[in-house]
């Protein structure tokens, strides 16, 4: 059975002591003190329970059974460090390739500034997007079919696991038909729709569950004609007059002239908290790193501009 205190680290001490030759050079190559190599050879040694060196006043001299060990180690860490390589590969670290899963509403405007950004910082990663809702999106990351997600975070859900980054919020507007006359000015008071038809995105997708619970405040249940599993349609369904929707501001600038945006009265007032969500032993990925730097660069600049 192998000793514990036979480590990888003081295997690649002993392999750079006997292609230095001596402690200084060996300290030099490895950045570290004359003693530490010194005591990481001693520690070898005694959990080798057999000579090493042979000692001729303060200089080590190596014997054929540290050369066989240090020539048997250059091997094993050599596989060692293809193995780890290599897994890192198929787990997607450092990759060619970041597969990034987003929302609909963020391909739009968010999306190609993150990929540009992107570009900048590691040109030779090619990115790819995967449209979703959140439901879908987080299924993917946790099966590791994508390396990162786009989407909207629940305040009252933790995710074990993942590292999130926040980029920004976003606040929810009724969307109607463009000449659709509304009942009142200012603010929209949802009582004043419940007779009239909504259309809906699908289950799964974070603005649906906050357009159920917006309708479950005003007290009623919604008259859904349709639902679709993309934002595009949804816009599209309004501006058709099939009927109204509840619709995030960040697509507003897009489509103001299909649809008529209106901001609802505080007490139906919702926002989205949208970031970045990876998993935890992803965090150290150079492309994972970079993809971060340029969520908060995107969440700085609209906090900006807001």
């Amino acid at each position: 059975m192998i000793d514990e205190e036979i480590t990888l680290r003081k295997l690649e001490v002993l392999v750079a002591f006997l292609e230095q030759g001596n402690l200084p050079r060996t300290a030099d190559a490895l950045q570290l003190s004359t003693v530490s190599v010194h005591r990481a050879l001693h520690s070898l040694e005694n959990a080798m329970r057999c000579p090493l060196f042979r000692h001729e006043g303060r200089t080590l001299k190596p014997l054929p059974s540290a050369e066989l060990l240090a020539q048997r180690s250059t091997i094993l860490l050599s596989d060692l460090e293809r193995a780890v390589h290599d897994a890192q590969a198929l787990s997607g670290h450092a990759a060619q390739r970041l597969r990034v899963g987003t929302l609909f509403s963020l391909s739009i405007d968010v999306m190609p500034r993150l990929i540009m950004g992107m570009k900048t910082r590691r040109p030779e990663v090619s990115v790819e997007l995967i449209m979703g809702s959140n439901a879908e999106l987080l299924f993917r990351l946790n099966n590791l079919q994508i390396d990162a997600a786009m989407l909207s975070l629940a305040e009252d859900l933790h995710y074990p696991g993942m590292e999130v980054v926040p980029m920004f919020r976003d606040d929810i507007y009724l969307a109607s038909p463009p000449d659709f006359r509304h009942p009142r000015p200012g603010p929209a008071d949802l009582r004043d729709y419940q007779h009239e038809k909504f259309v809906s995105l699908s289950d799964g997708f974070a603005t649906c569950q906050g357009f159920k619970a917006a309708c479950e405040v005003a007290g009623f249940t919604p008259q859904v004609a349709l639902q679709v599993n993309d934002i595009f349609s949804l816009t599209s369904l309004v501006s058709g007059g099939v009927g109204h929707a509840l619709l995030p501001g960040r697509v507003k600038d897009f489509f103001a002239d299909k649809v008529c945006f209106t901001p609802l009265k505080p007490e139906y007032q919702m926002q989205q908290n949208l970031g970045l969500l990876f998993l935890r032993t992803r965090e150290r990925d150079p492309n994972i790193l970079a993809l971060a730097a340029e969520t908060r660069m995107v969440g700085h600049s609209r906090h900006k501009a807001g």
